[in-house]
């Protein structure tokens, strides 16, 4: 069983990513699970026709963990790929990362990790306790950072890989850093700027994802890019993705950087302004 997890800042697009590769892995005549680990509940809402599935937290809440089955938490969307959305405490009370670790409970105790592939799709603004859990308890192996070339999608990445390293520094850890995946918000020489940041931390890119509008139509109608536009360009992208993550064997501990490295690094792929001319 593999099992990788995608983090990057809120918004950088993790849930579009993850609910494209897991329909990409499944046309490839996989099992697959997704895990939202995120208390949006969003992730695997366009691998369900729309539809926002119960949280494990919300039936907990509701039925008692002792009386759930499977099915009351696990889902069956496109072409079968199993859904479950962790969720999260009611606002403004409790601890977001309380979800994901009552979800990794109640599923190991329904023996429902049984897959080719598990993606996690988890929120990594804040390496918190839980948000952290499919690392720090050997969930997720495999670990790639979802960004663009904003300053702060990066220091976001750079901050996931502080988390791996001290993970990592206990023998008994497995997760390493499996690569950069660069999503696009078109601004000037990005793919040049990511791909100097994964150098950066002793990693590599491994996909770059091209902003387009084809994206927004496809969740508009519910659904993926590969189930909406399987012939486009952008789908052969996921797919792309989805192969070159089966296939790679380069796993790292990262090197991240400083907050001084990091920003000369931005500024370095600034393009040139004249100051006295004003901002266009």
């Amino acid at each position: 069983m593999k099992q990788i997890a995608l983090y990057g800042k809120g918004g950088i697009g993790k849930s579009t990513t993850s609910a494209n590769l897991s329909a990409a892995l499944v046309n490839r005549g996989l099992s697959v699970m997704q895990i939202g680990c995120d208390p949006k509940r969003d992730s695997t809402r366009m691998l369900m026709k729309g539809e926002l599935i119960p949280t494990v937290l919300d039936q907990i809440r509701a039925r008692g963990e002792e009386n759930l089955t499977i099915n009351d938490v696990v889902f069956t969307g496109y072409k079968g790929v199993r859904c479950v959305e962790a969720g999260g405490p009611e606002p403004g009370v409790g601890c977001a990362g309380r979800g994901i670790i009552a979800t990794f409970q109640l599923l190991e105790k329904l023996s429902a990790f049984d897959e080719d592939v598990i993606v996690y799709d988890v929120l990594g603004d804040v390496v918190c306790g839980g948000f952290a859990m499919p690392m720090r308890k050997g969930y997720a192996q495999e670990i790639y950072l979802v960004t663009s070339g904003e300053l702060m999608s990066l220091y976001a990445a750079n901050n996931i890989c502080k988390a791996i390293v001290r993970i990592s520094q206990n023998v008994r850890q497995v997760c390493r850093l499996g690569g950069v995946i660069c999503n696009s918000r078109n601004l000037p020489d990005e793919e040049n700027l990511v791909s100097a940041f994964a150098s950066g931390i002793g990693s590599k890119i491994i996909a770059n994802i091209p902003r387009s509008d084809l994206v927004q139509h496809a969740e508009l109608h519910n659904q993926t890019v590969i189930e909406y536009a399987p012939d486009s360009s952008l789908s052969a992208i996921y797919h792309s993705l989805a192969d070159a993550i089966m296939a790679n064997t380069d796993f790292v501990i990262p090197e991240p950087l400083e907050m001084e490295e990091l920003e000369k690094l931005a500024r370095s792929f600034l393009p040139k302004i004249d100051p006295q001319a004003g901002f266009q």
